[in-house]
């Protein structure tokens, strides 16, 4: 369901792709991430997302996360809107992310609550509110459970979005998804690719598809059909993608993604420790189902 209100459009609606760190030698590859970017640009996506789960931001210094966005909206040249997530567990931390990256061209920021912690909604309200202090752009909250420990419900989303900054939610959870369809006062964004097509038939803004990586000319395709009324079409689509999307998520994300991106020759495999590479049998069930996809098309005609 469309907001209604003036923060309508504050950030895109579409697919924002959340995109890996490409590392080499565990230094990142900044030429890498502005192909990537480009390539990204060239499928038809709506926005990126650097420094987010998927792009390793926890595990990325100060200076890099800096050097990666500036590089990622350098490659964007303001023809693609880049987001880039900040997160953490103590808010003066988050903070001081938020103050050292406000100098780019970012669309807005992508906010968990603070991890580990499991702090209460109170706790949580005050956080994101005190990150939105620190920045005159958009918010997109970002509620994933498994990794936080902690939930931002619906009711509270709701609540934080009389903020006139806080204007999305990135929501990872299907119960919240279903939920928060049913309300007209926050963007909802889908941050489980499972869910997105089911999403995207209730009318939801957007989705944030890891998947997405791979094929991004699929997942613009879906977007369209989805959008566009053409349901038989959608779900034949996503039924081929559904492979594809289960295996990104066997083993812990990012590693699958970067595998995939390897055997596509995208960028390297590479990950931060303590992250694993994707294992071998991994590997080759990637390469299966990549065959079995259909063949490439052209972002103009999708």
């Amino acid at each position: 369901m469309a907001r209604t209100d003036a923060r309508r459009g504050a950030i895109a609606d579409g697919l924002w792709l959340p995109m890996v760190t490409p590392l080499r030698d565990d230094q990142i590859d900044l030429d890498a991430a502005q192909r990537l970017a480009a390539h990204y640009a060239a499928a038809g996506v709506d926005g990126l997302i650097v420094l987010g789960t998927t792009g390793e931001g926890g595990l990325l210094t100060d200076a890099e996360r800096f050097m990666l966005a500036a590089a990622v909206c350098e490659a964007a040249g303001g023809r693609l809107p880049v987001m880039a997530g900040v997160g953490g567990v103590a808010t003066h931390a988050v903070c001081e992310q938020v103050r050292r990256l406000d100098r780019l061209p970012l669309a807005g920021f992508l906010v968990p609550p603070p991890y580990y912690l499991r702090v209460s909604d109170e706790g949580i309200a005050w956080h994101l509110r005190s990150v939105a202090a620190r920045t005159g752009k958009p918010l997109m909250l970002y509620n994933v459970p498994r990794r936080t420990g902690c939930t931002i419900s619906p009711d509270l989303a709701w609540r934080l979005a009389a903020h006139p900054q806080i204007v999305a939610i990135k929501e990872c959870e299907p119960s919240g998804l279903r939920t928060l369809a049913l309300q007209d006062r926050i963007d909802v964004f889908c941050g489980d690719d499972a869910s997105m097509l089911d999403h995207l038939l209730r009318g939801g803004q957007g989705i944030v598809p890891a998947a997405a990586h791979v094929r991004p000319d699929l997942f613009v395709r879906l977007l369209h059909d989805a959008r566009g009324g053409r349901e038989a079409a959608a779900r034949a689509l996503f039924e081929q993608l559904s492979p594809l999307i289960a295996l990104m998520f066997a083993e812990p994300n990012p590693a699958p993604v970067k595998a995939a991106l390897q055997r596509i020759g995208l960028t390297t495999a590479e990950v931060r420790r303590p992250l694993m590479p994707a294992s071998q049998a991994l590997a080759a069930q990637i390469d299966a189902v990549l065959a079995q996809l259909p063949p490439m098309v052209d972002a103009a005609a999708a």
